[in-house]
């Protein structure tokens, strides 16, 4: 059975919404000491709490579940007696703070306390210490360890939504105490991952670096948890269903640099390029229009069928399924003697009955079609105004040129950094450049800052980027040749006539052959044959012996979960998404992440970090 990360975790926090629960079909809350009846509660959350909630169950479902009031910990709020409150927090001091307050003012019947990750000794007795002085103890009536906390996007997409771990891993200030908080709170929300599937994989990592101790510290967790009798993985975990288990690929940003900047022209990063998508929304607004705020998730059958096509696509998909949709109102007004020629016959009352029966029917799902087809039709009209401002397929022609050939026209590359496009833009296409080509002749670094000084780009990040590649800790990235159209003629038609004609032998930016670095090191590792690529990368195995070698399960692997330390990206994810396809027997990858960003928050990181060293022009700020 394949793992489902986004539907156990609902289910977990559906649960915990029936106070630790298993809500019958119903809806009421069953279990011991509980009614049948439904109980109203009420559900305080801190702001991480709130985003993990956020991808899964929508506000308008939280009454279903009997939340009848939602708050955030850290606003003033008004005693509401008579009525059970959830709290869903991170297991902080200043959590610990306000939840003791709480109880001591009364401002709920009772409460039930759910932390997002294991609540720590020190701030348990914190918490007993408060609610005793404050004669308060009876009022809290559990405290559970939820192991969630992390951001689940999709079904095979989460994040640990922690900000800025690139920054601070490669902060040269950084002391070693605080590197090492930084790489356990991330082992940490990997357990939080693996608990809530049920699952102790094989980890595999290279040598060195942010992943190894990652992978070492998670090793340690999962070696404790596993020796105690009544461990997090009693129920599905034995040694006889070793050989479903899953394999854990741990990387860092470094790895493959130059994927985090580039630009991309599948639907889905250009949206969240563009939009800044975040927890699956954007927010949008047209040159006439007020700002529209739209969710783009798995309830969306379009996004879900068509997020990964070319922009060009778009534009045709969305022509047919406008007509598709005028087709269908005017067969419905046709039997129902809304137009000329209609069938509506008034001797026929049982047939003109069911025609109108079937047309009051058929009309919520056409009035959700034309929404969505609406929603669409504003995203992709102010993607296209954005494409024409900053060029954005000139970027993605020339990154993916140079990714793949390793090299660009010296004269195209200066124009464009003299040309349209954000600061950003600038600075992600010098960077790519600048790891995409093995040798780059002074001269054309000199040329290239020119360039970007005289669009007052901040060279920072170039210059710290320039400095990894000297100390050789970046690697080249794999993109497939692009298609030299111009894009921006052709979509000045978008929304013209003969859609067809104008796309007619146009090609995909993206081609179904580009592979990362990143996809090509995960399929060896799930493979697990001897491989000189892989044959290096260390190999831990929490339920092997600690004294022994090797591990009790090295391969093949049907599933894999891959997680990059420092920041992923929709690109990534896409490829490895087409690797599991591709594979014979089918495989199934999930993709996690500190952070999922888009090249204009990576390449800021990027910025910080060369201020931080004392490179390039930090004066002057980029722009949006």
């Amino acid at each position: 059975m394949a793992l489902n990360l986004r539907q156990k975790q609902t289910s977990c926090i559906i649960r915990m919404l029936n106070l630790n629960h298993q809500p019958n079909p119903g809806g009421a809350t069953t279990g011991a000491g509980s009614a049948t009846e439904e109980v109203y509660k009420i559900l305080v959350l801190d702001r991480f709490c709130r985003d993990i909630l956020s991808p899964l169950i929508h506000v308008k479902d939280l009454r279903k579940h009997g939340i009848t009031l939602y708050f955030v910990i850290d606003k003033e709020r008004q005693t509401v007696p008579d009525v059970p409150a959830i709290y869903f927090v991170q297991p902080t001091a200043v959590n610990i703070g306000r939840i003791v307050a709480d109880t001591a003012r009364g401002l709920y019947e009772s409460f039930h306390l759910n932390f997002s990750s294991s609540l720590p000794r020190p701030l348990l007795e914190e918490l007993a210490a408060g609610a005793l002085k404050a004669d308060a103890v009876g009022r809290i009536s559990k405290v559970y360890d939820q192991y969630l906390e992390f951001v689940t996007l999709e079904e095979n997409l989460f994040s640990l939504a922690q900000r800025d771990i690139y920054v601070q891993l490669n902060d040269p200030s950084a002391g070693d105490q605080e590197i090492e908080g930084i790489l356990e709170k991330i082992a940490g929300g990997l357990l939080c991952v693996l608990v809530t599937l049920g699952v102790v994989p094989v980890i595999r990592c290279a040598s060195g670096g942010p992943a190894q101790m990652v992978a070492a510290a998670l090793d340690k967790r999962l070696r404790e948890h596993l020796a105690t009798k009544n461990n997090l993985f009693s129920e599905s975990g034995t040694l006889g269903s070793s050989f479903q288990r899953p394999i854990l690929c741990l990387f860092d940003r470094n790895f493959e640099l130059a994927v985090g900047l580039q630009h991309d022209w599948s639907y889905r990063s250009l949206v969240h390029d563009v939009f800044d998508m975040k927890l699956n929304r954007v927010s949008v607004q047209g040159d006439k229009s007020p700002v529209k705020s739209y969710e783009l998730d798995d309830s969306d059958p379009f996004w879900v069928s068509n997020c990964w096509s070319p922009f060009e696509k778009i534009a045709l998909e969305i022509d047919a399924q406008l007509n598709k949709y005028k087709q269908d109102v005017e067969e419905v007004n046709r039997r129902t003697g809304g137009q000329k020629g209609a069938e509506f016959d008034g001797t026929d009352l049982i047939g003109n009955t069911k025609h109108l029966m079937n047309a009051v029917n058929s009309l919520p799902e056409l009035t959700e079609r034309k929404k969505l087809i609406d929603k669409h039709t504003n995203l992709a009209t102010v993607l296209l105004g954005e494409i024409k401002n900053r060029a954005l397929d000139s970027f993605c022609n020339l990154e993916s040129e140079m990714s793949s050939k390793g090299s660009v026209d010296k004269n195209q590359l200066i124009s464009q950094l003299k040309d349209k496009g954000t600061k950003e833009d600038k600075l992600r296409l010098a960077i790519t450049y600048l790891l995409s080509v093995e040798t780059t002749p002074q001269s054309e670094l000199e040329s290239i800052e020119a360039a970007l000084r005289e669009s007052d780009v901040d060279t920072c990040a170039f210059q710290y980027v320039k400095k990894i590649k000297s100390l050789n800790l970046s690697m080249n990235s794999s993109v497939a040749s692009a298609s030299k159209s111009n894009i921006v003629d052709w979509a000045e038609k978008l929304y013209g006539q003969s859609l067809s004609a104008v796309t007619a032998g146009m090609k995909n930016l993206l081609s179904g052959a580009r592979q990362l670095a990143l996809t090509r090191i995960v399929e060896a590792l799930m493979e697990g044959k001897p491989n000189p690529e892989v044959d290096s990368y260390l190999l831990y195995d929490p339920r092997a012996p600690k004294s022994g070698t090797g591990a009790l399960l090295k391969g093949p692997f049907k599933e894999g979960i891959v997680f990059m330390i420092g920041g992923g990206n929709y690109i990534e994810y896409r490829s490895l998404m087409e690797l599991a396809q591709r594979s014979q027997p089918t495989k199934h990858i999930m993709y996690g992440t500190t952070e999922i960003l888009n090249g204009v928050d990576f390449v800021r990181q990027l910025q910080v970090l060369g201020q931080k060293m004392g490179l390039g022009s930090s004066s002057i700020n980029p722009s949006q």
